[in-house]
Formats: C-alpha cells, structure tokens, sequence
C-alpha cells in the first residue's frame, strides 16, 4: 500500500470526539505524504451523541464507516478497535492500541467498575458536561495534559445524555475480557503506552505477550493520553509502523 493510497482510521477516547485527532493526523502527513485519514466520532460522542451502541456494535459501525485500514484507537477507542479487529478481521489490515486493554477478568471487579461507571453516568446527568469534564480532567490519568492538550472546547461538543450511553453501554465495566481471543488477531498490532501510566504499560506488556504479532512501544515522560502529551514520538511510531 502506497503512501497515497493509505487509508487509516482513527477512535478517539472517551469524552473525546474525532476532532482530537487533527495534530496527529496533520504531523503523520508530513511523513507519510497525504492518505485517507478518517476520525469518526463514536456512538454517544460529538455528531453521533445520539447514537446507542456496545462495543461490539461501536467496533462494527467503526469498521462500516472505516473499511480496510490500518485502525488507530486510544483508550475506549482502542477497546472498540480490538473489538473491530475480532468481529472484522479483513477490515483491520493493521491496528494500534494506545492506552487500551483486553478487558478486567475478575467477575467482581468487572462489576464494580460497571457500578462505578453508572455512577458516573448519572453524575454527568445531574450536573452536566461543563461541570463533569473540568472534574474528569483532574484524574491523574491526565496529569499531564495542559490547557491546549486537554482539549476541552472539543469535549464540550458532547451530550450529558450521549456521555451517559457511553459508559453505560461501552464502558470499561461492561466489556467482557477478550484476552483469551487475543490470538485471534493475526494482523500486525502496535501498542503504545507513556512510560509514567504504570498500570496501562503493564496491560501493553501484557497484550504484546499474547498477540501473534504484537510489539510495544513505551513514550518516555509521557502519562496515560500518550498521543496528545508526546505527540511527535507517538506520530514518529506510527509512521515506523505504517510506513
């Protein structure tokens, strides 16, 4: 596949939309020359707000809109693009987790981190987006995010209603563990993770070591949201990858 004739797709995490890929998108033209770059927002998020959809349902309609690709995912984006690699093998030609996971095993930690997400989900209800993003910022998973990085004009885009759906219906607690299937997945598979995001880099180490064709890159001075604290390093692993 040609420069040219590359076509990538990108899935935004949560609260996000597809916009927050642009930095990305516009520094790996640089490299790679122009391509199809598509950045979907998914169910719940930005144009889609109204949009219900679980993770295999977000995988399949990211694969729809995608078609045959190198897919690109960051965190829950990451969790639908897996997804998207094992319902949609022949779409997902190459695929990039960064800061995703294969799922939580343990039944009772599953179910209270869905707990926990549906209270969440009735928080952004009651008090609303504005008010729910400048708290959801402050998670230490974002301590590295400055005013421009966190993007928050664009996390303003979303619904209490659409944020809502999202974790209820494709939150981390309702996504059953695909570790098991991860084998599955014969295509090449990049993981990306911040060298500071302790938890996430030992998920990566662990998804590289059950993949067929895995390999893991780790970011130096970088958290959890690698792609919008380094950007340059994140674009200079795609590029290596994808090229």
């Amino acid at each position: 596949m040609t420069a040219a004739s590359q076509r990538i797709v990108f899935a935004h995490g949560f609260t996000q939309t597809g916009r927050s890929w642009d930095h990305v998108i516009t520094s790996l033209r640089r490299s790679l020359g122009d391509f199809d770059a598509i950045a979907p927002d998914l169910p719940g998020h930005g144009d889609a707000a109204a949009v219900r959809a679980d993770l295999w349902d977000s995988a399949t309609a990211l694969a729809s809109v995608g078609g045959t690709a190198s897919y690109v995912g960051y965190s829950m984006g990451g969790r639908v693009a897996l997804h998207a690699a094992l319902r949609h093998p022949d779409a997902v030609e190459r695929l990039v987790l960064i800061g995703a996971t294969a799922g939580i095993e343990d039944d009772g930690e599953r179910a209270a981190r869905r707990a926990s997400d549906n209270e969440l989900a009735d928080d952004i209800l009651r008090r609303g987006v504005p008010a729910f993003i400048d708290e959801w910022l402050t998670k230490p998973l974002f301590a590295g995010l400055d005013d421009e990085t966190a993007q928050r004009d664009d996390r303003l885009r979303n619904t209490p209603a659409g944020l809502a759906s999202s974790l209820r219906l494709a939150g981390t607690g309702t996504q059953g563990p695909l570790w098991d299937r991860l084998d599955e997945i014969r295509c090449p598979v990049l993981v990306i993770v911040g060298e500071d995001d302790t938890k996430f880099t030992a998920l990566g180490e662990r998804l590289v070591s059950s993949l067929p064709h895995g390999q893991l890159v780790v970011v130096p001075d970088s958290g959890h949201t690698v792609h919008l604290e380094q950007p340059d390093a994140t674009v200079a692993a795609l590029v290596d990858f994808v090229a």
